[in-house]
């Protein structure tokens, strides 16, 4: 994702984040950017992807584990260990997404916070195979929210089309925000 959309997610967890002060965060699918605001209002965050390398190079995280969530999708935290968990456009590569969103809501502390975001970019040899099938935003939104809803662990599931302005006019990514608590 470009600039814009980037920081059209860092907007929007910061948004988050101030609804949670010293909150503990984890990111599930994380590389070297987290995407978090620069302002730090949270104790810990702890991040969880493929690549070690990536990993060493987030500079937002307390601590990491190099874990695929395809081989498998237990995270491997404590119950009710964080206030937020985050995935930035990366939701869209587990082949097991119910049970990574039911591992979400057992890390999560009660009233905790899911936020998936996604765009319109993705790595097409990655992508489970009903990402690479639907090509509309909407549909997209739809496909994270149901992974949310049919976990059966959260409220009602809300969207937002965060996009940069300039994602109106082709020159910019669009970038969406889908949540639940």
């Amino acid at each position: 994702m470009d600039s814009g959309a980037r920081d059209a997610l860092t907007s929007f967890y910061q948004e988050v984040f101030g609804l949670y002060p010293g909150a503990r965060i984890l990111d599930v699918g994380a590389g070297r950017l987290s995407h978090y605001p620069q302002g730090k209002t949270w104790s810990h965050v702890s991040i969880t992807g493929l690549s070690e390398f990536e990993l060493q190079a987030n500079t937002q995280a307390d601590e990491f584990i190099a874990h695929d969530l395809n081989v498998n999708p237990r995270l491997p935290y404590a119950c009710s260990a964080f206030d937020i968990v985050t995935c930035a456009v990366s939701f869209n590569y587990f082949v097991m997404p119910l049970k990574v969103m039911n591992e979400i809501a057992r890390v999560l502390k009660p009233g905790g916070t899911i936020v998936l975001s996604t765009s319109n970019r993705m790595f097409e040899d990655k992508a489970v195979n009903v990402w690479r099938r639907t090509r509309d935003d909407v549909e997209h939104c739809l496909i994270y929210g149901s992974y949310i809803h049919y976990s059966q662990a959260f409220e009602p599931v809300s969207a937002r089309d965060v996009s940069p302005l300039l994602s109106k006019l082709g020159l910019s990514d669009p970038m969406y925000v889908i949540w639940a608590t």
